[in-house]
């Protein structure tokens, strides 16, 4: 569809919204493509291509949201909804008791073409399916599999933005995302693995990495690991957690708490705590929207705000929370780009984007002779985590460490605390930092489920984490 049409349409329905007396409108237009395919034990067990395209409206009375969306691109489906989402901001207006303002900003007029080298849209199901069957075979040449199974994703399209501003954005957004799984059974015991990753790049990103082999063969050698695991050690224990699992733990944990709308509602442990020591100084946390270290691809959050990288934590002082509009004004504070939606079905509420462990200065080597002895935590399979603070994270992929030395697989176990006391805990960090995005999962929150987010960060060492397992 020509770019033109598209923000002409959506020109027009914010010019309805304010002659129907709507103080501010956004209109936002997503058109998504998204793939996947599953392949299990060398048979295609399902395959799907969704075409998820629509307009959301968002408008503003005296400081409340009313949201209204179609998925038909036509005059009088988008008028229909513009109208709704005004009346709903009238009439729910006099039950709003946090009414959420925001100040004017210069209009921003930005189109940003897709920057990937090799699209997915030009490469047919055949290549896809052929990467997983590549992640297959080097699963297969580590050991002998009960059952393999090779999950393939893409999400890609197009993002367009009006508000009343006249602000005109466009951006194109992209993920790619191959994970492999391994089962064995042998001798009575069973062992399983599930490795993989994913990036806002293009088929290069398979290429460049090699990452089918690459992926296979690391599922293959955890599962063959976890035959001869043992059970970690129980009780408070010091950790060495991996960038992909130190990257959910900061965000599960800790950047849920900064989220600004739990804030202003006093619902976070750390509201009103700005300038407070809450952890080492070895403790910097980020949240950013686009990274030199990859994972996802953010320019603008769904409020057409530009994203910026928000220091939250510095040294372990508390600097600041993630905000959409109305929180920043309400609390005097930066704009950070944190408004976003999963698509145009859903409204737009304060959300993460690539939240990570700032670097260390130390070596991975060096990283492991600083713990001498405890776990190192590399992968994670579910949890829960509570507004308080309070975690649970079952790592489903961890090692012993031991002199200095990673040593002998560890079986499923539990990693507890409270971040609040863990980030006081925090011993150091590595270097060098990675981070990753996925197609499969992501984040939710508000009944909007499988945000694409970025995640990842450096190695970090954490004193008494409670670890549990058996004696």
């Amino acid at each position: 569809m020509e770019k033109e049409y598209v923000f002409d349409l959506l020109h027009e329905a914010v010019e309805k919204g304010q002659k129907l007396g709507g103080e501010f409108i956004e209109a936002r237009y997503d058109d998504l493509q998204l793939t996947t395919i599953n392949l299990t034990n060398d048979i295609i067990k399902t395959s799907s291509s969704l075409h998820r395209k629509g307009i959301g409206i968002m408008a503003y009375y005296k400081g409340t949201p009313g949201y209204s969306f179609t998925p038909e691109l036509t005059n009088e489906s988008i008028e229909d909804a513009t109208i709704r989402a005004v009346k709903l901001a009238k009439s729910t207006d006099v039950r709003n008791k946090i009414k959420l303002d925001f100040d004017d900003l210069p209009a921003i007029k930005d189109r940003k073409e897709a920057g990937v080298k090799k699209h997915p849209k030009n490469f047919e199901f055949d290549d896809k399916l052929e990467l997983l069957k590549r992640g297959v075979i080097s699963v297969k040449e580590v050991l002998e599999p009960t059952s393999t199974v090779g999950l393939y994703g893409e999400s890609y399209g197009e993002k367009y933005f009006v508000n009343s501003e006249g602000s005109e954005i466009f951006w194109v957004p992209m993920v790619v995302d191959l994970r492999m799984g391994a089962i064995v059974i042998k001798e009575g015991q069973q062992a399983g693995s599930y490795e993989g990753s994913g990036n806002s790049k293009g088929f290069e990103f398979f290429e460049s990495e090699g990452l089918p082999e690459k992926v296979g063969k690391e599922a293959g050698e955890a599962c063959k690991d976890q035959l001869n695991a043992v059970a970690a050690p129980v009780g408070k224990s010091t950790v060495l957690v991996s960038p992909q699992m130190g990257g959910v733990v900061v965000h599960e944990s800790f950047g849920h708490l900064s989220e600004a709308d739990f804030v202003v509602t006093g619902q976070s442990p750390i509201s009103d705590r700005v300038g407070e020591q809450l952890g080492s100084e070895h403790v910097s946390i980020y949240d950013e929207g686009v990274t030199e270290y990859g994972g996802y691809y953010l320019p603008y959050d769904d409020q057409g705000v530009k994203t910026e990288n928000t220091i939250l934590v510095e040294k372990g002082i508390l600097k600041g929370y993630l905000h959409n509009r109305g929180t920043a004004k309400k609390m005097n504070a930066e704009l950070t780009g944190n408004s976003r939606a999963i698509n145009f079905l859903f409204n737009p509420i304060v959300r993460m984007k690539n939240t990570y462990f700032g670097a260390g200065d130390l070596s991975f080597e060096e990283a492991l002779e600083q713990v001498g002895r405890g776990v190192y935590a590399i992968d994670m399979s579910g949890g829960q985590v509570g507004l308080d603070g309070n975690f649970m994270f079952n790592c489903s992929k961890g090692y012993l460490i031991e002199k200095g030395e990673i040593t002998k697989a560890i079986k499923n176990t539990a990693l507890s605390g409270n971040i609040l006391d863990l980030l006081k805990q925090v011993k150091g960090a590595t270097r060098d930092i990675e981070m990753r995005t996925g197609y499969f999962g992501g984040c939710g929150k508000g009944g909007q489920n499988g945000l694409a987010v970025g995640y990842g960060g450096p190695n970090v060492i954490m004193d008494q984490v409670l670890v549990g397992g058996a004696q």
